[in-house]
C-alpha cells in the first residue's frame, strides 16, 4: 500500500490554495540536524550544542521547542511540532521534548543531506497529515531573547505565506559580520505585489496590508562575505543578515523545490513512501534519501526565487527579538547578561581585576585573575582556553582531537542513553569504573562482551539482574559479578532511579565489545 504522504505529495505542488473547509494551521518545524563545532567542549559530535543549556536550563532545542508557544497570528496551532533529526540523537532529542510538554513527530535521517531534503521531508509530512499547513522553520541550536517580538514577526511572516509567498526572516545588521549568510533587500511590500499569490482559508485583505508595513521583497541571497565585503553591506542598508528561520506553506514549499530541484522532490518522496513508524519516531527510507542530492533551503530555493518569479514570490520580513546563531563562544558572550566589567560567568567562577571575561563551569571553580578577552569553558573531561578574536578556531581543535581518535570530541564523559546515561569517573590500563543511572522501568540490552568481565554495586534503588539463565533482585549495597562472556542484562524495575557503580576488568574496556541479542531500543 502507497504511504499516505504520496497521495497528499501528487498534487501538493499544483495545489496553493487549502481545499474548501480545511482550516490552515500553523506548524512548528524544527530542523536539528547541526554539530557546532565551534562550541566545544560543551558540544560534541554526539551530544551536539541544540541539546545542551548554553543560555539557562532549558537546551536550544527545547527553547525553541517552546518558542511559538500562545502565538497569536489568526490561525491555530498545530498540535504536534515537526523535528527532523540525526538518527543518533534521537533518544535524547525526544526525552527533552517530552521533559517541555511538546508532542512531536520525529523524522529521523539515516544520512546528512543538508537542509532541502529535510525541510522537503517535514513538508510531505504535513500535507499527508493535514493537507496543507503553514510551516515555520526554526534551526534548533538558535536563540532569541525577546520573544514578544519574535513571535509579532512570524505572526507578520505567516500572512505572507498563507497568501502563498516564501518567507524569510532578516536581521538588520548591527555590525560587518563574516559569518553570516546575506539578503538583499529590495522595496516594501504592498498589498498587490506577488502575481503568484493564492487565496487561503482564513486570511484576509486587512490581515495581509498588516504583514505588509515593513516586508521587502526579497532581491537575492549572498554568501558570507570577506570583510571589506560585509563592511559594504552594511553600509548600504540594503542588506540584512539572514537567519535562517523561514515561513511558507508546505504546498508553497513541495512545489517550489520540484520546480527548483526536482531529484530532491523525486527522492524524498520516494524516502517517505518507504518509511516506517517506529515508535516515537518515522524512518524515512536509507537508500532512497541517501539518493537525493545534497543542498541546504537558501541555495536549492531561496537563491533562485530573485531571478525567477514565475514560481513564488519571495519576501523578507524584518526580526528584531535578540536573535543569534549562538555559532561561537563569542556569540553566547554577546547576548548573556553581564556584570559591569563586561564579564559573563556560569557555574562556579570568579572574576578579580578580569574584564569582557566568559568563563563557564560544569563543576570546578574558575578564577580568572586580569583577564580580558578570554573565553575559559570547563567540562569534566577537557578545558578549552581562548581569545574571543580566535573563537572560530575551536573547529580546529575538533578536528585534531578526531585525528588523533581522542574521545573527547565525540562524547562527554557522561554519556546519555535511551535508558538512562553513565560516567566514566576513573579508567585504567585493565579497568574502568562507570556511574550507571537507569530510568525507572527502563532496561538496557540482553548483551555479552568477548573481553571484559564486569561488577555491578548497588548504591540507590533496586536491579533486576540477568545473567545467563539467572534473574534475581539486587538491593542497595548488595553486588552482582558478570563474567567474561555471559550473556547479561540489567533492569530496573522500581518507580525510583537505579544507581549502581560497574567495574570494569579485561584486556579490551571499548563501547564496542558490545554483542546485543535484544534491544527494547532497536539497537545493532
Amino acid at each position: 500500500m502507497s504511504h499516505p504522504v504520496i497521495a497528499a505529495a501528487a498534487g501538493a505542488g499544483a495545489r496553493m490554495a487549502a481545499p474548501a473547509g480545511v482550516k490552515l494551521k500553523v506548524h512548528p518545524v524544527i530542523l536539528a540536524g547541526g554539530s557546532g563545532t565551534r562550541l566545544w567542549p560543551m558540544s560534541r559530535e554526539q551530544y551536539p550544542k541544540q541539546l545542551i543549556g548554553l543560555l539557562g536550563d532549558d537546551s536550544l532545542l527545547q527553547s525553541t521547542a517552546c518558542r511559538l508557544d500562545a502565538l497569536d497570528a489568526g490561525y491555530p496551532l498545530a498540535e504536534r511540532i515537526v523535528v527532523v533529526g540525526n538518527e543518533e540523537h534521537r533518544f535524547t532529542t525526544a526525552e527533552q521534548l517530552r521533559v517541555s510538554g511538546k508532542v512531536a513527530r520525529l523524522i529521523l535521517e539515516p544520512a546528512g543531506r543538508d537542509t532541502a531534503p529535510a525541510l522537503t521531508v517535514a513538508a510531505l509530512s504535513i500535507t499527508a497529515a493535514d493537507e496543507d499547513g503553514i510551516m515555520v522553520i526554526m534551526p534548533a541550536d538558535h536563540a532569541v531573547t525577546d520573544l514578544a517580538a519574535f513571535q509579532a514577526a512570524v505572526a507578520a511572516g505567516v500572512q505572507h505565506a498563507a497568501a502563498g509567498r516564501v518567507v524569510t526572516m532578516g536581521i538588520v545588521p548591527t555590525r560587518a559580520e563574516t559569518g553570516y549568510g546575506y539578503i538583499r533587500v529590495g522595496e516594501p511590500f504592498a498589498q498587490g505585489d506577488g502575481s503568484n499569490d493564492e487565496s487561503s482559508a482564513g486570511s484576509s485583505d486587512e490581515a495581509s496590508n498588516e504583514a505588509s508595513d515593513e516586508a521587502r521583497r526579497l532581491e537575492r541571497f549572498v554568501e558570507k562575505p570577506h570583510l571589506e565585503l560585509a563592511q559594504q553591506y552594511v553600509a548600504s542598508n540594503a542588506y540584512w543578515w539572514n537567519s535562517g528561520i523561514f515561513i511558507m506553506r508546505a504546498s508553497t514549499w513541495l512545489k517550489a523545490i520540484r520546480h527548483f530541484e526536482p531529484a530532491i522532490h523525486e527522492a524524498c518522496v520516494t524516502a517517505c513512501e518507504r518509511g516506517r513508524d517506529d515508535g516515537d519516531f518515522f524512518r524515512v527510507d536509507r537508500e532512497a534519501f541517501a539518493s537525493s542530492p545534497s543542498n541546504s533551503i537558501d541555495y536549492a530555493v531561496m537563491e533562485q526565487l530573485g531571478s525567477d518569479t514565475s514560481v513564488v514570490t519571495g519576501v523578507v520580513v524584518p526580526l528584531a527579538a535578540g536573535w543569534s546563531d549562538v555559532g561561537s563562544w563569542d556569540a553566547i558572550w554577546e547576548i548573556s547578561p553581564k556584570d559591569e566589567a563586561h564579564n559573563v560567568g556560569r557555574g562556579r567562577v570568579l572574576f578579580e581585576g578580569a574584564q569582557t571575561t566568559f568563563a563557564h563551569s560544569e563543576g570546578r571553580l574558575i578564577a580568572c585573575v586580569g583577564t580580558h578577552d578570554l573565553v575559559v569553558v570547563e567540562t569534566p573531561d577537557a578545558i578549552l582556553v581562548a581569545d574571543k578574536a580566535h573563537v572560530q578556531d575551536v573547529k580546529k581543535v575538533v578536528g585534531r582531537i578526531r585525528s588523533s581518535r581522542g574521545t573527547e570530541a565525540a562524547n562527554h564523559r557522561k554519556v546519555h542513553r535511551p535508558w538512562g546515561h553513565y560516567d566514566s569517573v576513573d579508567m585504567g590500563e585493565r579497568f574502568q569504573v562507570k556511574r550507571i543511572v537507569v530510568k525507572p522501568g527502563a532496561r538496557l540490552s540482553l548483551q555479552m562482551h568477548h573481553h571484559r568481565a564486569e561488577h555491578w554495586i548497588v548504591v540507590r534503588g533496586t536491579a533486576l539482574v540477568t545473567r545467563g539463565e539467572e534473574r534475581f533482585i539486587v538491593s542497595e549495597n548488595e553486588s552482582a559479578y558478570i563474567p567474561l562472556g555471559v550473556t547479561h542484562r540489567l533492569e530496573n524495575p522500581g518507580k525510583m532511579p537505579l544507581e549502581i557503580i560497574e567495574v570494569q576488568s579485561g584486556s579490551y574496556l571499548g563501547e564496542d565489545d558490545i554483542v546485543r541479542f535484544d534491544d527494547t531500543y532497536g539497537r545493532q
